[in-house]
This record gives structure tokens, C-alpha cells and sequence, in this order.
């Protein structure tokens, strides 16, 4: 199997995985996922969605291994990075991220903008959530 069909059935489980956990169908998605780490045994995949999945029922200290097992097969995957930022806190917010699709972040430069004073001095400030960018 070459790595763009091995990506392609990768993407399709992240989907199907995620189908399944909202209709709280866990133990047709743990078979799935099992049998996904024993066929993509060097994925990142598999074991970010074991955790996702773990989370759910409530085994957090499990969850955080499989998430950083993800992350130390491959340091890039943002999904990973991000349940272990999301589900790393005492207080969880936002979702959690089942493929890359669910880590769209805000660009840095965006973040930030530069306001001039009255003396022509300019002072880098946070920019208003939804406020508008000029470029």
C-alpha cells in the first residue's frame, strides 16, 4: 500500500470514528480503531482517536497516553497537539480535534495589531475577537 492510499484509509476512519463516538456507538468504534492501530501500527492516527474515544467514557489518564503516544509517533499532527492542550487542563474548552481539519488556528499576525499614539509611537495590542483585518 503506498502512502497516499495508507493516508486516504487513515482519513476515512478519522471520519467514520468520528460518526460513530456522536452516536455513542463506543464499542463498534474501539473494535475499529484497534484494528486500525494493528494495521497502522507507526500512525499518529489511530492512537489520537483512542484517546478521543477513552475521553468520552471517562478514562482520562489513558486518554493523555494515547495522546502523547500519537504525538511521539509524529511531533506534527496537530490533532494530537491539540487534545493534549484541550484535555491537558483542569477546565476543557472547546472540541476536541478528530484530524487536522478540526485545528484551523488563527494565524499569529492576526492576533495582533500596532496602534500609533498621539506622539507617532506604535504600541502592539491584542486585536478584538471578530474584529475586522485591513491588509
Amino acid at each position: 500500500m503506498d502512502r497516499s492510499e495508507n493516508q486516504h484509509e487513515l482519513d476515512k476512519l478519522c471520519f467514520s470514528i468520528r460518526q460513530l463516538i456522536e452516536q455513542h456507538k463506543y464499542e463498534e468504534s474501539e473494535l475499529l480503531i484497534q484494528s486500525a492501530i494493528g494495521s497502522h501500527p507507526h500512525s499518529p492516527e489511530p492512537h489520537n482517536l483512542i484517546g478521543i474515544l477513552l475521553e468520552k467514557k471517562g478514562d482520562h489518564l489513558t486518554a493523555m497516553k494515547h495522546f502523547r503516544a500519537a504525538w511521539a509517533l509524529e511531533p506534527t499532527y496537530l490533532p494530537a497537539q491539540h487534545n493534549l492542550e484541550h484535555y491537558g487542563t483542569f477546565f476543557s474548552k472547546g472540541k476536541c480535534a478528530y484530524d487536522e481539519t478540526d485545528c484551523i488556528k488563527e494565524k499569529n499576525e492576526d492576533l495582533y495589531k500596532v496602534e500609533y499614539d498621539e506622539h507617532g509611537i506604535g504600541h502592539v495590542v491584542r486585536r478584538i475577537k471578530n474584529e475586522r483585518i485591513n491588509k
